[in-house]
């Protein structure tokens, strides 16, 4: 499945590393933060952040309500929540650097995050050095989500020079592995508690963290 690849595209949040349900509930705070005083959404912190996680289980998307109910605009949000992520709570993983430089294909991140946060990001986690220059926000196409459309991805493998057949594809969101696979790209699901969704027709294979997926393309690529 994975011998014959030439590239390995990851995503960046909740995927080389791990948000956690308490990092995850700052982050819904930190959104609401911005709807509220960065864009004017009238609404109190706890209501404001609850529409927030409702989102999110509804559309994936913790703004998508907004968009649709406040006429919130996607470029607005994504630079006010952008502006205050707490990039400082991020617990890296111990070594993932060492690992990842012995996966003998090429490596880039493709992320949701605008390129300000996704280079703190990175070098929070300890992985900029691996990905400078090799990381890209969805923001460098011209959107703000990656789970609208497959053309995304078609433009993604051409800006990197490589056919969607020869990379893997690497998200803990389902809706994003859906539009990936639809381009042609492996798909592989990084996933935490026990649904690892790998009986889904567009998830290639599934593997729970990140250490996981990589000791299994290491193994696969020798």
């Amino acid at each position: 499945m994975f011998a014959d690849k030439k590239a390995v595209i990851w995503d960046l949040d909740n995927t080389l590393y791990r948000i956690t349900p308490e990092i995850a509930d700052i982050l819904d705070e930190t959104m609401a933060v911005a709807l509220i005083e960065d864009l004017n959404v009238p609404l109190d912190l706890p209501e404001c952040k609850a529409l927030v996680k409702q989102s999110y289980k509804d559309y994936r998307d913790g703004g998508e309500y907004f968009y649709q109910h406040y006429g919130i605009s996607q470029k607005d949000l994504s630079f006010y929540y952008n502006k205050r992520n707490p990039v400082h709570l991020i617990e890296p993983y111990q070594n993932l650097a060492i690992k990842l430089k012995k996966i003998p294909l090429e490596q880039y991140v493709f992320t949701a995050s605008n390129r300000e946060t996704s280079e703190k990001i990175l070098k929070r986690i300890g992985l900029y050095d691996i990905f400078k220059n090799r990381f890209y926000s969805v923001e460098d196409f011209g959107v703000y989500k990656k789970n609208e459309n497959a053309d995304v991805y078609h433009q993604y493998c051409k800006k990197i020079g490589h056919k969607p057949e020869d990379c893997i594809f690497v998200d803990d969101s389902y809706s994003n592995l859906e539009f990936a696979k639809e381009t042609g790209m492996t798909t592989i699901r990084i996933y935490y508690q026990n649904n690892s969704a790998a009986d889904k027709e567009y998830i290639d294979a599934a593997f729970k963290g990140v250490e996981e997926c990589v000791d299994a393309l290491i193994d696969a690529t020798k």
